[in-house]
C-alpha cells in the first residue's frame, strides 16, 4: 500500500495549544510532528493516547486519532489499542507522575509484556498540572508545596525501572534537542516492542531549571554523553573525555592522560542482551558522570501483540468451531 507524503503541518490540529509560554512540551510536540511526517505511515494509522497531566493534552494538538484517558491509565489504553489493531503506530504520552506514581503498576507490566508501542515519558520532576507537588522523580531534598522542608524520598530512575521490568528499548533525550529527538522517535517507531523514551522536560512555572546543569550552554558538552551504537563513548567540549570499564565499574577518563587512548574508551553496544552496562549507563549522574542520552538499549524480542495474533490463529486452525452455528450446537444441547 502506498503511503502519502506529509509535512509536520499535516499533524497539527486546529486546537489552541494551551501550555505555559516557554514550556518544554512545545518542543516535544514539534519533534513528534516532524518524526511522524518522516516515518511514512498513513495518518489514519497513528494513534496518540495519554493519561492526565500537562503532557497529556498532547492528543488535542495532534491531527491524528487520539484518546485522552484518565490518570495513570495511558498504558492500558495504548496496549489495548495496539492489540486490537496491530497495524497502528501507537504513541503513549505520559508524565513522571502519570506513569510512575498512580500508573506505575501498568507501566512496568506494559514493559514486561513488550507491547509494540512508543512511550514518551516527559520528566520535569514535578506535578505541573496540579500546581507543583513533588513527583516520583523529584530529587531528594526538593522543596515543593507538598514537601516544604524538602522531600525525603529517593527518586525513581526511569531507565533503571525500565530495565528492571525487562525493558528491551530505552532512550533518553531533552525537550530542546529537536533534531536528536526526531531521530530517536523514528528509531523507536521502527523497533518492534515497547520503546520507552525519557524526555527531560522543563516546567517553567513550578520547577524551572530542574535540568539546567545538564542543558545550560556553558556546561552541556561536559555534562551530556550522547551514545551511538558501535561508537566510543566520548564527550566534553574538547572531545577528550570518555567512559572506560574499570573492573566491574564505569569510570570517566581523559584521553591523553595516564596512557589512555581512544582505543581504551568503551564502545556502545545497544543490542547487548546483558543489562549490566546498560543499567550502569542509565544510572550515571552528575557530578561524577555526565548524563547519558540517545538510545541506550534496543534488544529484539517477541512482542505481546504478535504472539497473541499467532496464538489466536493457531487455536482457530485446530478448533472444530468455525462459526456461530458451530458454537451454538457444540457441547450439550437441549430442544425446548
Amino acid at each position: 500500500m502506498e503511503t502519502n507524503k506529509y509535512t509536520p503541518k499535516d499533524f497539527k490540529s486546529p486546537q489552541e495549544v494551551r501550555w505555559c509560554p516557554g514550556c518544554g512540551d512545545f518542543m516535544v510536540l514539534a519533534s513528534v510532528q516532524r518524526a511522524m511526517a518522516e516515518l511514512g505511515h498513513n495518518k489514519e494509522d497513528y494513534a496518540v493516547i495519554s493519561g492526565i497531566g500537562c503532557s497529556s493534552r498532547f492528543p488535542y494538538y495532534m491531527n491524528t486519532y487520539g484518546f485522552h484517558g484518565i490518570h495513570g491509565r495511558a498504558a492500558l489504553l495504548a496496549s489495548g489499542a495496539k492489540v486490537a489493531n496491530p497495524k497502528l503506530s501507537v504513541w503513549q504520552i505520559t508524565g513522571d507522575g502519570d506513569a510512575l506514581a498512580i500508573g506505575g503498576n501498568h507501566f512496568i507490566h506494559e514493559i514486561r509484556r513488550n507491547v509494540d508501542l512508543n512511550v514518551l515519558l516527559f520528566n520535569n520532576q514535578i506535578y505541573g498540572l496540579t500546581k507543583g507537588q513533588y513527583s516520583p522523580t523529584s530529587t531528594k531534598g526538593q522543596k515543593s508545596i507538598t514537601s516544604p522542608f524538602g522531600t525525603i524520598e529517593i527518586p525513581f530512575n526511569p531507565g533503571q525501572l525500565t530495565i528492571g521490568a525487562g525493558g528491551r528499548f530505552f532512550a533518553r533525550t531533552i525537550d530542546v534537542n529537536v533534531k536528536e529527538s526526531v531521530e530517536i522517535f523514528k528509531q523507536a517507531d521502527g523497533f518492534r516492542g515497547t520503546s520507552i523514551i525519557e524526555i527531560l522536560q522543563n516546567c517553567v512555572i513550578f520547577n524551572n531549571g530542574a535540568h539546567s546543569a545538564i542543558t545550560d550552554k556553558e556546561t552541556r558538552e561536559d555534562n551530556q554523553l550522547w551514545v551511538e551504537h558501535g561508537k566510543p563513548m566520548i564527550f566534553g567540549k574538547e572531545r577528550n573525555k570518555g567512559i572506560i570499564l574499570d573492573g566491574f565499574k564505569l569510570k570517566v577518563a581523559e584521553i591523553g592522560k595516564n596512557g589512555i587512548t581512544e582505543d581504551d574508551i568503551l564502545v556502545h553496544d545497544m543490542h547487548e542482551e546483558d543489562t549490566t552496562i546498560h543499567n550502569s549507563l542509565v544510572k550515571m549522574q552528575l557530578p561524577e558522570f555526565p548524563v547519558v542520552f540517545g538510545i541506550i538499549r534496543a534488544v529484539d524480542d517477541d512482542t505481546y501483540d504478535n504472539l497473541l495474533v499467532e496464538q489466536i490463529n493457531e487455536v482457530k486452525k485446530k478448533s472444530k468451531i468455525k462459526c456461530m452455528d458451530d458454537l451454538f450446537n457444540s457441547g450439550s444441547t437441549w430442544v425446548v
